[in-house]
């Protein structure tokens, strides 16, 4: 890596949900080339998780078997598989036992959760991986200023109004 590009560590995963998710917008997601060069997509799209009182948020209903990795530190990868077809990439935020992650929901080049992990081959294998030292996926900022603005996220009507609402979408203007 160049001197201005940092691989983000654990301390920029440590902190709130809310602190963290508008912050990845202009960073890069990074996975290893064929040719050994990493491929660099920047992060165009996210939404915010907070706890289980989000009603949008996984653990709103409890821990379970699934879900215990979002009570782990900040910096931990959360998949999912929905609709018998998508994977769900998900990076866990804040101290151990606050369970807040944020959702990619966008790449340079793919636009959508599912697109942007059948592109990148993510799957169920990457539960549980520590994107801050992993060899196969990681984030790096490059310094890039990027306008993000925030709007409510998407395909959470069974969350309330309230939680429908909330503007933790954030996304590259």
């Amino acid at each position: 890596m160049t001197d201005h590009v940092k691989r983000l560590g654990r301390d920029f995963f440590s902190g709130d949900v809310l602190q963290v998710a508008p912050a990845l917008p202009g960073k890069y997601l990074c996975v290893p080339g064929t040719d050994g060069v990493p491929s660099r997509y920047m992060i165009t799209e996210v939404e915010a998780y907070r706890g289980e009182e989000d009603e949008a948020c996984h653990v709103s209903r409890g821990r379970t078997a699934r879900t215990e990795i979002m009570y782990h530190r900040g910096g931990f990868i959360y998949v999912y598989f929905i609709y018998g077809m998508y994977w769900m990439f998900n990076i866990v935020t804040a101290e151990e036992g606050i369970p807040q992650a944020v959702l990619l929901r966008g790449i340079s080049g793919f636009y959508g959760p599912g697109r942007l992990t059948k592109h990148l081959k993510i799957d169920g294998s990457y539960y549980g991986e520590d994107i801050a030292h992993s060899e196969r996926i990681w984030l790096e900022d490059h310094g890039t200023k990027v306008d993000v603005a925030k709007g409510r996220r998407i395909g959470i009507d069974y969350a309330g109004t309230y939680w429908r609402d909330i503007e933790w979408r954030f996304y590259i203007r």
